[in-house]
């Protein structure tokens, strides 16, 4: 027992002298530091050594140091007495990989920083990076915040998509921002109010309550209450962080949402996209189907009737009676018929159209009126339009080619000109000339190589003197090529036919007749004008899904001959049809390929079909003609007004181009024109004062 006591005693001594040496040793390792206008790359290299870290020093980090420790401190706290001494200088340090760099307090955030996100367990005066998750709060918001809290020389940025910030500072000065942005970035205590509107109009209701909310200002403008109407209940949403705005906005509404004195009230609702009178048939269409309704369920049962699902029933009668209903009096059938609805049914309403302010005067009932102002906005939404490219596309080649001899002989057999006379020869009718009417006028020859060969000239009764041609041979190949290539562009709103042409009105004869007079005749033509050239007319349906529903008319015409005595030939190719296509696709309309080869052979019997020699009694001609035709057409769907200004914006600039391109360029020998130029987009179209010349100068100048 004794020797276990004593051992027990020697081991806890042991552990005693143990602990003893461990406290000197670290009490040895502090250090006392003591430097006064030290030149600071020394101070470094001496706090180096006591702490056992590594320092790369930048050339520009120069000047002189004071740090002063009453008491021995340890390494650890030896660094960062270091750290802030240096930022008094303006320096600091970044360390990357244990290797620490002193550089200029401006250039660190250029450099490697330790990054990091929630809690920073880094302290003392080292530059990092870090992440913040704002949950409730707006990352934006709180950049103007913050900004004044971050070193000069350091950055804040916003990431919206994420809601994030991004800040590098000095890690102690980052636990004080994460401090203040966790007291900031708490939940909100905005709650939604819903107000249902018994008698008013909640859009109305809306439009008033907002106008008093805008008028505050101050500390109140910065908790703003929003107030929306929701049309379909008729009711108003509040929506704000302070519960007495709400409060009062709450008494308010219900002070206003008092029954109406009589039993129709008259309205003006003042339209922005649709059209009064349209929208006033449409109305009045609507309360003729809603009266009929009406007077069904009075003259079934004179009890309450309830609805279920579109059919009305009655306590008193078992069988149900179906409501053939609109769908804008089903959507507010919500509200159960009493006898005060009933007497005032909307056979009494009355809908007016002002053209001039394009609005609606509405004489109904509060509950009526009620039910066509939900469907009044429904319909005065502002219209889709769409741009529409078209592209016809004509590619035509078309190659000819002909070689033929004709010959003939005239001869006298006697040299008297009663003798008998020889006549013998080939004719063929081509698209040259013939023998005989080239031995008539040489210039006649048509277009090609042409050799003949004749001998003086011969008197033929009835033709005169003419070229004695006894041989007459004829070679021509043509080429011709075609590439025609029109881009109409049209612009239309939904559910409205567009028409664009292009082209000349034409005259056309339609009849004609003759008047004699005093031995006179006096001729008299009737006629018709007809648009040749290039129509485009489109009517399209924008279904919400960007999918467009086209009637479409294109037609492509072309005089061909105005010599004819019987009137005016055109071409004419046309395409009229129903397509649907999604918005800014390209769809093929219709076209024509052709490919026609032709050819022709005139020859004399039996002496054209010998080999060879055949040639000389034939005249053969080729002919292959290419027509390839295509009508494409691309809509793009504009709901809103930036991508009406994107297309406009493009036209207007191509159109500019195109100009500056056709401008004439200076000449050293003719005189130089003013170069009239489309002015830029972004500018005004006239920048001059009207009628300038007659205005008095003084005038001018001033008003400029």
């Amino acid at each position: 027992m004794k020797n276990s006591l004593f051992k027990l005693f020697k081991f806890l001594f042991i552990i005693n002298l143990l602990i003893l040496q461990t406290a000197n040793a670290i009490e040895e390792e502090k250090a006392s530091l003591n430097f006064v206008n030290a030149d600071i790359e020394s101070v470094i290299k001496a706090i180096g050594q006591i702490s056992g870290k590594n320092f790369i020093i930048d050339p520009r980090v120069k000047g002189t140091i004071n740090i002063a420790s009453a008491t021995p401190i340890p390494p650890s706290m030896a660094y960062q007495v270091l750290l802030s001494a240096l930022r008094t200088q303006g320096f600091t340090a970044t360390e990357s990989n244990g290797i620490i760099t002193i550089l200029p307090e401006a250039d660190a955030k250029m450099r490697y920083s330790p990054t990091v996100s929630g809690n920073n367990k880094v302290r003392g005066d080292q530059i990092i990076t870090q992440v913040f998750v704002i949950k409730y709060e707006s990352a934006n918001l709180l950049v103007p915040i913050l900004k004044p809290l971050i070193s000069p020389n350091n950055i804040i940025n916003a990431y919206p998509n994420n809601n994030m910030l991004v800040i590098t500072d000095y890690a102690e000065n980052l636990r004080k921002v994460a401090k203040l942005i966790s007291t900031i970035d708490q939940p909100s205590s905005v709650e939604n109010e819903v107000i249902k509107i018994k008698y008013a109009n909640a859009v109305e209701l809306t439009q008033v309550i907002s106008k008093l909310v805008e008028t505050n200002t101050g500390a109140e403008q910065s908790r703003k209450m929003i107030v929306v109407a929701e049309p379909r209940s008729n009711s108003i949403i509040l929506r704000s962080d302070n519960a007495g705005q709400v409060s009062r906005a709450k008494n308010l509404i219900q002070q206003l949402d008092a029954r109406a004195s009589s039993g129709n009230s008259i309205h003006v609702v003042y339209l922005r996209n649709a059209d009064a009178k349209k929208l006033a048939a449409t109305l009045q269409a609507l309360t003729a189907n809603s009266s009929d309704a009406f007077s069904s369920v009075d003259n079934t049962t004179k009890s309450t009737p309830m609805i279920t699902n579109g059919v009305v029933s009655s306590a008193t009668n078992a069988n149900p009676t179906v409501l053939n209903l609109v769908t804008p009096i089903t959507a507010t059938t919500a509200m159960p018929f009493s006898e005060s609805n009933t007497s005032s049914s909307p056979s009494s309403s009355m809908i007016q159209a002002d053209s001039s302010t394009n609005a609606l005067i509405i004489t109904a009932p509060d509950h009526v009126f009620n039910m066509l102002r939900g469907v009044i906005d429904k319909l005065d939404i502002r219209r889709a339009q769409l741009y529409i490219e078209a592209l016809v596309a004509e590619v035509s080649t078309d190659k000819a080619s002909e070689f033929g001899i004709q010959w003939q002989d005239l001869q006298s057999l006697g040299g008297n000109s009663n003798n008998i006379r020889s006549f013998s020869g080939t004719k063929f009718s081509t698209n040259g000339a013939s023998i005989t009417s080239v031995a008539q006028n040489v210039g006649s020859a048509s277009n090609g190589l042409n050799i003949g060969l004749f001998k003086g000239q011969i008197n033929v009764p009835g033709l005169g003197t003419i070229t004695n041609l006894g041989v007459l041979a004829h070679a021509l190949e043509s080429d011709a090529n075609a590439n025609i290539l029109s881009k109409p562009n049209l612009l239309t709103l939904d559910n409205e036919e567009a028409k664009i042409v292009i082209g000349q009105n034409v005259p056309f004869i339609t009849g004609q007749y003759a008047q004699t007079s005093g031995g006179s005749i006096n001729p008299f033509q009737t006629i018709e004008r007809k648009d040749v050239g290039l129509t485009l007319k489109v009517k399209p349906q924008i279904s919400e899904s960007d999918t467009i529903k086209l009637q479409i008319y294109q037609e492509v015409s072309s005089v061909s001959d105005s010599a004819n005595s019987a009137g005016i030939t055109t071409n004419k190719r046309s395409i009229e049809t129903s397509v649907m296509v999604d918005d800014g696709n390209i769809i093929v309309l219709g076209g024509l390929i052709e490919d026609r080869i032709t050819e022709t052979i005139n020859k004399v019997p039996l002496l054209g079909d010998i080999p060879v020699l055949g040639n000389l009694f034939k005249t053969q001609g080729r002919e292959h003609k290419k027509t390839n035709l295509m009508v494409f057409l691309r809509p793009y769907v504009m709901r809103d007004g930036n991508a009406a200004n994107t297309i406009t914006n493009d036209r207007y600039e191509y159109i500019r181009n195109q100009e500056a391109l056709v401008s004439p360029k200076p000449n050293w020998i003719l005189p130089d024109f003013p170069v009239v130029e489309m002015p830029d987009i972004d500018k005004k179209l006239y920048t001059k004062p009207l009628f300038e010349k007659e205005m008095d100068p003084k005038k001018v100048e001033s008003s400029k």
